[in-house]
């Protein structure tokens, strides 16, 4: 059973590149109790495309969620609504 639920949405976009990206991940229970991953990213507005992986305790999958959601954060994504913080040197 999934402990507590995990799922987020973020997006990245720069007018000036004409880049509108969405990344959506979420971690779901399947019906042998296995904890499934699910990923979606595309350019917004469309259905983009989607990945899943199976993992046999839910901390494995923990692990990939937050990692992700490092990697993403590290290339600009942010949660729908936040302000994004420019750096001015």
């Amino acid at each position: 059973m999934i402990a507590q639920p995990y799922k987020l949405y973020i997006e990245r976009t720069d007018p000036t590149l004409n880049m509108a990206r969405f990344y959506a991940v979420s971690i779901d229970q399947t019906l042998f109790g296995e904890a499934c991953l699910t990923r979606r990213w595309g350019r917004i507005g469309t259905a983009g495309q989607s990945m899943k992986h199976l993992f046999a305790r839910e901390q494995d999958a923990v692990v990939l969620f937050l990692d992700l959601i490092r990697q993403k954060r590290k290339r600009g994504y942010v949660p729908v609504g936040a302000k994004r913080v420019t750096s001015k040197a």
